[in-house]
């Protein structure tokens, strides 16, 4: 059996894990979901001083507290680059790190930048919150059923910009930890042709440590497919 810790991506909480977390202990595995603060059900704790710092803790306090050991971290979207300052700091407990529809930020680049610092900036409101984008709009919402979308909805809160903004900064200890990318908006052959023109997006999935995945849905695979989702995730 083994032990997750799921950390979502933007405006999302623990929640959004429930169907893939509720698999995996029907499995006999041990599944903590993770909401970062500042959202879903820690939103009270959102302000314009929260740091990438802060939500390097919550993974690792949860990891160190609660005593886990050969951990499968997972990573969906833009929560990736956190996930990899958090395994960079504890790579001794974490088994494998796996980006769903995610990846790692090259170290000494902040995560706002992959997303896109302008589409970011013009949305925010009061100077540190990110809204919730429009699914209408959204390439990545194929697949996602109108119950589904609101869910999305009606319970995401909005992304605090501080985590986001800072640079991130690896010592290299996590160069080493295995690592899955599961992806659902591209095909494997076209992650390679990406990986081949040095995109950013996939600049660091290189090496004999990382394997790639398919899972064709919607960039939120936790709605869209969770069981297969939560099967791939057993299979690692």
């Amino acid at each position: 059996m083994s032990t997750f810790v799921l950390v979502p991506g933007f405006w999302l909480g623990a929640w959004a894990w429930k169907d893939v977390v509720d698999d995996l202990r029907a499995a006999g595995h041990v599944a903590y979901p993770l909401s970062l603060t500042g959202l879903a059900d820690r939103v009270h704790l959102a302000s314009p001083e929260l740091s990438l710092d802060d939500h390097i803790s919550d993974i690792v306090n949860l990891i160190t507290y609660e005593d886990l050991h050969d951990v499968i971290l997972v990573a969906h979207s833009g929560s990736g680059g956190t996930v990899t300052a958090a395994a960079d700091r504890i790579p001794e407990r974490v088994a494998r790190v796996v980006y769903v529809d995610s990846g790692p930020v090259p170290d000494g680049m902040a995560q706002i930048d992959l997303v896109g610092r302008e589409t970011v900036e013009v949305a925010l409101v009061d100077g540190y919150r990110f809204p919730f984008i429009s699914l209408e709009s959204h390439p990545g919402a194929e697949g996602l059923t109108q119950e589904a979308r609101d869910l999305m909805g009606a319970r995401a809160t909005d992304q605090p910009l501080g985590p986001i903004n800072q640079p991130i900064f690896l010592t290299g200890a996590v160069d080493k930890v295995p690592k899955t990318l599961v992806s659902c908006m591209f095909s494997t052959a076209q992650i390679r042709d990406l990986i081949a023109q040095g995109h950013p997006y996939f600049a660091a999935v290189t090496g004999t440590e990382w394997q790639i995945r398919e899972l064709p849905t919607s960039h939120w695979p936790m709605f869209s497919r969770p069981a297969d989702l939560s099967a791939l995730l057993q299979a690692l």
